[in-house]
């Protein structure tokens, strides 16, 4: 019966949802697609004016708990914005509850998608039947459970988007080009798989992680990139378990590029060229607050600009992958967020 009850709850993440996020008028859908979700959020005054943005993140059947963050700006077409621009997208954490037979709730709250510090307000929205916004999603989720749940219509119906994003209304593309196919990167270039032995890892031992409070006046050059550099989420991977493991490697050709790492304001290290070997370090979950923050910041550019690299998260068993850049004027940010534990 519990397998039966934790299927259908599954199942009914996918769909259309209405309320608030803060002050925002806001409409969501969600698409689950393994342990992913996909999907649009529409922020309003009106049908006719909105911001939308394309949604990643992941759903836990477990715990019923929800993560959901704005991934790209799709359109804006509010006049007098709720938000002023893309760093104003947010990132919310909801518990996903059925306090009635028809009615379904996400309950939460919101930040910035890019600075966990920076609250935007509680998370008050209910499932409905139908979206006033139509787009390319309402066929799989009027359909998801007679087929469209299907990963790879899924995919299609997220290339399509892709494709949209990438080529504005406005440009005729030339018969003569053929659009390439374009690959759905799974919760915003987060993979899982299962966990491989890597033996030729360098472990370190990261400082005990303690809240933002009296942050020294930076120093060193590294410190002062972190503080004046942009900072781009590329990435949110759920806590659990006792212990998390982080791999570092050069993302392409080895071409020198070196990086420094913040975790929660402080530096874990610096000074690190990246190759096909692993640089990695340890964390224990215990020591890691309920939101934390992983800050890539490049101290060069390398050969071949910009900085990339590619995190590996081994949480509880499972292998998440991670491609950072980071550049002289952002570095990459990731997000990592515990998450609840089941009442029972």
């Amino acid at each position: 019966m519990l397998f039966g009850l934790t299927f259908t709850q599954a199942q009914t993440i996918t769909g259309a949802w209405k309320g608030k996020i803060g002050s925002a008028h806001t409409e969501l859908k969600l698409i689950k697609k393994g342990d992913s979700i996909l999907g649009t959020s529409y922020y309003y005054t009106s049908r006719s004016n909105y911001i939308r943005y394309a949604v990643k993140g992941y759903f836990d059947p477990n715990s019923n708990s929800v993560v959901w963050w704005d991934d790209a700006m799709l359109e804006d077409r509010l006049s007098g914005k709720i938000f002023g621009s893309d760093k104003d997208a947010l990132l919310s954490v909801a518990d996903f509850n059925c306090p009635g037979e028809e009615k379904m709730r996400l309950d939460g709250e919101s930040t910035e998608r890019d600075n966990k510090n920076k609250p935007k307000g509680a998370v008050t929205l209910q499932k409905i039947t139908s979206s006033g916004f139509p787009d390319e999603w309402d066929f799989v989720i009027e359909n998801y459970t007679v087929g469209a749940n299907d990963p790879d219509i899924i995919d299609s119906v997220a290339r399509i988007r892709q494709i949209a994003e990438a080529v504005p209304e406005e440009k005729a593309i030339p018969q003569e080009k053929a659009i390439p196919e374009q690959k759905e990167t799974d919760l915003a270039s987060t993979t899982v798989k299962p966990l491989e032995k890597n033996s030729s890892s360098i472990a370190v031992t990261a400082p005990h992680i303690v809240d933002k409070k009296n942050l020294p006046v930076p120093t060193t050059i590294n410190q002062q990139k972190f503080v004046s550099r942009e900072k781009k989420l590329a990435t949110v991977i759920p806590l659990t378990g006792d212990s998390v493991e982080l791999r570092f490697y050069d993302n392409a050709v080895v071409d020198g590029d070196s990086i420094a790492v913040f975790l929660n304001d402080r530096m874990v290290f610096e000074h690190v060229r990246l190759d096909y070997k692993p640089y990695t370090i340890k964390l224990s979950v215990n020591d890691l607050s309920d939101d934390n923050e992983l800050v890539m910041v490049a101290e060069n550019l390398g050969t071949i600009p910009p900085n990339t690299s590619l995190m590996v998260a081994i949480v509880d068993g499972q292998r998440y992958e991670a491609r950072l850049e980071s550049t002289e004027n952002s570095s990459a940010l990731i997000r990592f967020i515990k998450k609840k534990k089941s009442s029972k």
